[in-house]
């Protein structure tokens, strides 16, 4: 069957105008338009088209293997032969990688039965994964094998795999025979546009498929891989992008970060074919009023039996330490049960631990693995017949893409068991998973404008050849992510580059490109070296000493050190220390603290709840607070939560219990009511709680912002908490904390958290990470290790020098983006203060004598590091029953 004439060159991005005969059956028929460019197929294209275009040397091998197309196929592999952008949205095990791959090889064969395959690279694969590089290598050359058993001969279609792992003689001989797939990562793929030699090889490259891209879109590997596919789309106007995903929304603007602004691009949504067995799971009937030790012991009776139910069991934890952990406590429970057949997989530990849990797990030798995020993506691990969640996994994104780890087959079922030991882990987990069950997906957020990054592509680009100034602009501003850039910003990044501020030099950062009328090149004989050695966007991490004068007590990590500020107490080794100031790679504190925490240990741990999901948890308490308000009875409520979110009768009681005592003592808040609740203990101690469910990136500017209005207005120093659900304001004495609210205004919101990050330790940190990333700051320099402690000694030096020429400079800039924007929810902030300022969210103050059932986790996380976990669960249960008890009180007041 003929191929459609499609017209490969996108630069211009449109379709030929083709005879209807010969069109793509159904590629233009679309559900939904998007905009002129981007189009969701609601079709498959007929299963005749697709196996017309299959070679019959890859026809019979394919239909050996398989019996038929699957979905995913059906509707993407006549794409991909046309040379259609596309990004395929499908679960783990659907066929999705095959759907790529397989329309590349069966041109590949068409070229080696005609003796015309180049010496070129046909086929670019990036993914986030040197892993899944390993994975993606052995599942082509095993097909390709098996297809050269069937025509009895060597096809010789070269599978190469180029990342930092590669060894100078494998890159070597890539030079002379270049693979005509290339597996990569999107660091080793800068490397190589900007490799004098091997950018040869990029010029003519027809298929471009970036795998996982939900992984990569919403962080600045992702903004620094969309500068990438610019620079070899440059090179390779013809080339076709195809993206493959899983769980992800929204899939349009995915999309366009996938082909770039004025392109086409097909989407094909089939990521719910799979069938899917949910279910949230609570050991316990009651589990406020549970001792801990019974609570403990019966998660992991019940842990143990779903293992033993299954063939082989995926745990995933919100934390790498929970990780270890829940393998040590199986292992020491059930000593006869778990010995050598559990693992631990996460990233701290080895690349050899890793691959042999891996292979053990492809070969059926695992009965159990525990892992924290390392599995979240589609390494090849063989056959899970279940996953189960210990916690809220805090999006409905992460939650299917890690249950989407069972039944990898296509028809086989999905099967998760979400374990939850908390209450508000069980309205949050009943709420995700009634939106995964109807298909609602939390949108994810893609970086904009990031100038670190950009700082070094143009760097990168530079060295690969002289550019003229309009030129480079325009192929940046093709990007998704740079589509806005200014050409001043623009000129901003090309004075720093080319070494404009001379008074840098004194740190050391020197011009590294020239720029004389209106064209830029590189400068310098190490440039590319420099380049080369310092290139991608995860900083170095390592751990904080934290000293009493000079005597070390112990470490904390990085991410830890962001949250403090100068008065903050926080526990180490069961030990109470106050923060005072950080210098390089050391945290000096002082002991002999009377305070309580502040700051609990595990803050820097967890994971964020989406904005999105928390949202819908607040409708949830909305509705639920409508139903108490108007008297129904507790059979109706039950009845309406089991429709509502399909929970089983011990989850519906718990929530309905929780409701039911949040409404009789205070107030229910939800997405259109915060609650402000002042509780004063008995020592004097002032405790403001705001009930705000938006997720702890959100509440993270706005206890920020209202602690630096206290403190700027009422001359007040606060001390701040912050969870998913809210936020707390404690102060020695009384301060206005809805006052403090109600002055924060929406339009002036970035300024007010400037102003309140400027002296930060959060700043100065993700200020290194930026002078990195921009190569202010080298990594690694003519063979030599620069440590962390150095570059944040040197970050700080140069942070002042750069303060010095303008609080504008476009580094420091950035580096305030990325707090507020990436590592904090600036926007969605922004959009709760409008909210309040139109009166779309009210605010409710209320003062109480113990705090309510919402305000529990708030109340105790403070305290978390100086008390078991069994005196814990006590404080919580005394709490509880003083609370009833007040309701009990409230009540009889009525009646009489």
């Amino acid at each position: 069957m003929a191929e459609p004439r499609i017209l490969r060159d996108f630069r211009q991005s449109l379709f030929v105008v083709l005879p209807l005969v010969n069109r793509p059956h159904n590629a233009f028929k679309l559900h939904q338009h998007y905009s002129s460019m981007i189009r969701l197929l609601t079709e498959p294209h007929d299963d005749n088209l697709t196996k017309g275009m299959m070679q019959s040397l890859f026809r019979k091998w394919f239909f050996n293997k398989f019996k038929e197309l699957s979905e995913p196929q059906r509707y993407a592999m006549y794409n991909v032969h046309c040379r259609i952008n596309t990004l395929v949205s499908a679960p783990t095990g659907s066929g999705k990688t095959l759907c790529a791959f397989g329309a590349i090889l069966n041109e590949l064969i068409g070229l080696s039965e005609r003796n015309a395959l180049e010496n070129k690279v046909y086929c670019v694969y990036v993914n986030p994964l040197k892993a899944l590089s390993r994975d993606i290598e052995v599942n082509l050359t095993t097909p390709l094998k098996e297809m050269e058993e069937l025509a009895g001969k060597p096809l010789g279609i070269r599978v190469a795999t180029r990342t930092g792992d590669t060894s100078a003689s494998e890159k070597s001989a890539m030079l002379k025979k270049p693979p005509h797939i290339l597996i990569t990562t999107p660091e080793s793929l800068a490397i190589m546009l900007s490799s004098s030699k091997f950018i040869e090889n990029l010029k003519q490259v027809e298929w471009c498929i970036v795998d996982e891209v939900h992984a990569l879109a919403e962080n600045k590997r992702g903004v620094h891989l969309s500068l990438s596919l610019e620079r070899l789309h440059f090179h390779s106007q013809g080339m076709c992008r195809i993206g493959l995903s899983a769980t992800v929304s929204p899939l349009d603007e995915v999309a366009r970060f996938l082909v770039g602004v004025d392109r086409p691009c097909d989407l094909i949504d089939v990521k719910f074919i799979k069938k899917m067995d949910l279910q949230v799971l609570c050991p316990v009937s009651n589990i406020i009023d549970t001792p801990h030790e019974t609570l403990h012991r019966k998660m992991y009776e019940m842990i143990d039996s779903l293992i033993q139910e299954h063939k082989t069991t995926l745990i995933f934890t919100n934390t790498r330490a929970a990780t270890e952990r829940v393998v040590n406590h199986l292992k020491e429970k059930f000593p006869a049960k778990y010995l050598e057949n559990i693992g631990a997989h996460h990233g701290s530990l080895s690349k050899e631990t890793r691959y042999h849990i891996e292979d053990s797990l492809r070969q059926g030798k695992l009965k159990v693995v525990v892992t924290s995020t390392s599995l979240e993506l589609g390494i090849d691990i063989g056959f899970i017949d279940l996953v189960i969640l210990l916690g809220s996994p805090k999006s409905i994104a992460r939650c299917l893409q890690r249950i989407g780890r069972s039944g990898h087959k296509l028809h086989e079922v999905a099967k998760g068991r979400i374990i939850v030991l908390d209450r508000d882990d069980l309205v949050e987990c009943s709420v995700l998973l009634k939106n995964a069950l109807e298909q609602k997906i939390d949108r994810i957020n893609i970086p904009k404008s990031s100038l670190d990054v950009l700082a070094q592509q143009i760097f990168g680009m530079a060295i690969e050849q002289v550019w003229d100034e309009d030129l480079l602009l325009g192929v940046l501003r093709r990007s998704y992510c740079y589509q806005g850039l200014s050409k001043q910003t623009f000129n901003e990044i090309l004075d720093y580059l080319s070494g404009a501020y001379a008074s840098l030099e004194d740190r050391h950062v020197y011009a590294k490109i020239w720029r004389n009328e209106g064209k830029i090149g590189k400068k310098g004989m190490m440039s590319r070296v420099m380049y080369m050695t310092n290139v991608g966007t995860i900083p170095d991490e390592s751990f904080i000493t934290v000293k009493v004068g000079d005597h070390a007590v112990g470490h904390i990590d990085e991410a830890f050190l962001e949250r403090l500020k100068r008065g903050d107490v926080f526990v180490l080794g069961g030990e109470k220390y106050e923060f005072q100031f950080a210098r390089g790679m050391v945290a000096q504190v002082t002991a002999s603290v009377m305070r309580p925490p502040t700051i609990p240990s595990w803050a820097s741990e967890m994971l964020p709840l989406s904005y999105d999901l928390a949202l819908d948890i607040g409708k949830f308490r909305r509705l639920l607070r409508e139903k108490f308000t108007a008297g129904e009875t507790e059979e109706e409520i039950l009845a309406f939560i089991n429709r509502y979110v399909y929970a089983d009768q011990n989850s519906a009681h718990a929530l309905y219990d929780y409701m039911k005592e949040q409404f009789a003592y205070a107030v229910i808040p939800n997405d259109k009511n915060m609650l402000i609740e002042h509780f004063e203990e008995e020592k004097g101690r002032e405790y403001y709680f705001f009930h705000a469910l938006y997720g702890r990136r959100v509440n993270d500017v706005l206890a920020r912002a209202v602690a630096f209005a206290i403190a700027r207005m009422q001359h007040r120093d606060v001390e701040i908490g912050i969870n998913d659900h809210g936020f707390s304001i404690a102060s020695e004495s009384r301060v206005d904390a809805k006052k403090a609210l109600q002055m924060l205004k929406a339009n002036e919101l970035r300024g007010t958290m400037e102003l309140a990050l400027d002296k930060t330790e959060i700043l100065k940190r993700r200020f290194r990470h930026c002078a990195g990333r921009a190569l202010m700051i080298l990594r690694n320099y003519r063979g030599h290790r620069k440590r962390v402690g150095m570059q944040q000694v040197s970050s700080q030096l140069l942070l002042a020098a750069v303060r010095r020429i303008s609080e504008q400079f476009p580094i420091l800039k950035e580096a305030r983006r990325e707090v507020l924007n990436d590592l904090m929810d600036l926007p969605h902030a922004q959009e709760v203060l409008t909210n309040i300022e139109s009166g779309d969210i009210t605010l409710t103050e209320i003062t109480t004598q113990i705090p309510s059932p919402f305000a529990f986790n708030l109340y105790v996380q403070g305290f978390t590091d100086v008390i078991k976990i069994e005196e814990k669960v006590e404080f919580l249960r005394r709490m509880h029953e003083m609370v009833l008890a007040k309701i009990e009180l409230k009540k009889g007041k009525k009646e009489l």
